[in-house]
């Protein structure tokens, strides 16, 4: 009987090395520089972009003398830009998985930078859409890649502060757009609100390249470009490109009393019902729906929507009304707008702040509380009277609410979210935030139009012959005038003169009325807030930072 060998194999009598846990790799990985430095380079390029979605608004006659087009258009200079940006927008989570984050980040950056070269030289209308096209696409990618990269950069009991940052570049941007790209065409060329973003973009590339990083959680998987969910992304294209077609031509062709924009319609539905039902079934969808069964993240969502359309409609209602009823020109307007801006400054960091020691449904129904107080203040001090250091105050007023809601909110949605998800929670939560900001401009200025001319039906029946004011006002006009211009001509000033203050008063009033129907809009939102789950300030993604 031999004897039993008793021997261990060789390898069996090494060491074994202890097991690594992936989830305790991710949860103990750290950026190799400090996270406010990411957050500032990111916020640097995420700024970029979205200062050029108001920055050209402006210039549109320039560009259209320039180029041999109409105004009309010329506005396609803005159409097209947001058609391509709102499509790529959900996009970003798909693409990170694609080619790793930072790539596609700098890509944005790269493929941004030489559109913005293009534009500026650009020889024709024509070229010069097409350019900005392209330019819309680069520049999708990077506010849901700037915010998903502070998400991952910083501790979850700072992501509040993260956030503020990128809440100035979100809100700031759009509001001194008009009044930057006013005084660079006024002084220099239209050309250079391109030009400008050049030098940025090397910057941009040069300090992300250096210090930003990818988790170990993305993983770039480029064998999903050979799986393209090429129905899908035709489905999401159809319908953000018929959506923003229709809200950007829908007043000037009189909504759906015409054939086009009815039509538009009908693509824009059409997309949107393809697009859930075929991305819902989807293995490795384009844009990850499910994530809307954490009803959490759908509640944000929503709010999100509002707030966009809220931060929108007040960055155009005013300066529209101070240029259009109280002669301002665009730089003036511009300034006006200023003291918000700084009261913005001050108040992010506080509202970030306060993201680790309240809870976000608390903070979420403070700043919607805000809102209706802020509107309702817009719609007692709107006047042809208001001064401008009245404008300038109002802008004061009701920039306060806006951090306390897009931080709170943007923060709730990553609770309880899986890490793995953040590039998608970025790219869903900023593509609600713009689409509700098309919308409610859209809705706001046909609002507009139609309380104004309601008003001036109503004004006209007390401006009739027999009236007693009317007549006095008419009689002491007429003579007044008739005075400079001659007794026949008098009469028929006083009548134009008197039918002027009618038109301005009713458009007045018409201002008055959306911010009122805005301050009531805020009343239901805070119902709305209360739905939220209840997060324990400062705590991760799981279930344990909810209860």
């Amino acid at each position: 009987m031999s004897a039993i060998d008793t021997t261990m194999p060789a390898d069996a009598a090494r060491p074994t090395a202890p097991a690594v846990n992936p989830a305790e790799d991710h949860a103990a990985w750290k950026p190799r520089v400090s996270p406010w430095l990411i957050a500032m380079t990111v916020a640097l390029a995420a700024f970029m972009e979205v200062l050029d979605t108001t920055i050209a608004n402006v210039a549109l006659p320039h560009i259209a003398g320039s180029l041999g087009a109409s105004e009309d258009q010329s506005t396609w200079v803005l159409t097209s830009y947001l058609v391509s940006n709102a499509i790529v927008l959900p996009l970003g989570g798909w693409a990170s998985n694609l080619m790793g984050r930072r790539n596609f980040f700098v890509f944005c950056i790269l493929v941004f930078t030489a559109a913005s070269f293009l534009c500026g030289i650009a020889p024709s209308l024509p070229l010069l859409l097409i350019f900005r096209v392209v330019q819309g696409a680069g520049g999708g990618g990077l506010q849901p890649m700037a915010q998903a990269i502070m998400a991952d950069s910083f501790e979850p009991q700072q992501r509040g502060q993260a956030f503020a940052l990128y809440g100035l570049v979100a809100v700031l941007a759009p509001s001194i757009g008009p009044t930057l790209g006013g005084w660079i065409t006024d002084n220099f060329s239209w050309r250079w609100i391109f030009f400008m973003n050049i030098p940025v973009g090397i910057l941009a590339f040069i300090l992300v390249t250096r210090m930003v990083d990818d988790p170990p959680w993305i993983k770039p998987d480029r064998s999903r470009l050979r799986h393209m969910d090429y129905l899908g992304l035709s489905f999401l294209a159809l319908a953000m490109g018929a959506m923003q077609i229709m809200l950007d031509k829908g007043e000037e062709n009189d909504w759906f009393s015409s054939d086009f924009i009815r039509l538009f319609a009908f693509l824009f539905v059409f997309g949107m019902i393809g697009l859930v039902i075929w991305e819902w079934r989807q293995k490795n969808p384009l844009i990850n729906l499910k994530l809307f069964r954490f009803k959490n993240f759908a509640i944000c969502c929503f709010l999100m929507m509002l707030v966009g359309g809220v931060l929108n409609a007040n960055t155009v209602l005013q300066p529209q009304f101070t240029q259009e009823l109280l002669g301002y020109n665009a730089t003036t307007a511009g300034l006006a707008l200023t003291a918000g801006g700084i009261a913005l400054v001050l108040v992010m960091p506080l509202a970030g702040w306060a993201t680790s020691k309240i809870s976000a449904r608390t903070l979420t129904v403070v700043g919607f509380t805000l809102f209706v107080i802020t509107f309702r203040y817009a719609a007692a001090v709107t006047n042809l009277q208001m001064s401008f250091a009245e404008a300038s105050w109002l802008r004061v007023v009701q920039m306060l609410p806006i951090p306390f809601c897009f931080i709170s909110i943007t923060n709730a949605a990553y609770v309880g979210m899986p890490k793995e998800e953040s590039n998608q929670v970025a790219g869903l939560i900023n593509f609600v935030r713009n689409i509700g900001g098309s919308i409610l401009i859209a809705v706001t200025n046909a609002q507009v139009t139609t309380r104004a001319m309601w008003h001036e039906q109503h004004l006209q029946q007390a401006m009739q012959p027999g009236s007693i004011a009317f007549d006095q006002h008419r009689q002491a006009l007429s003579a007044f005038l008739g005075g400079s211009f001659g007794a026949a001509n008098g009469g028929g000033l006083a009548l134009a003169s008197i039918y002027n203050q009618l038109i301005q008063q009713a458009q007045t009033q018409g201002y008055q009325d959306v911010y009122m129907e805005l301050s009531w809009m805020s009343v239901a939102l805070i119902a709305l807030a209360f739905l939220l789950s209840k997060n324990r300030p400062g705590a991760g993604p799981g279930p344990g930072a909810m209860h």
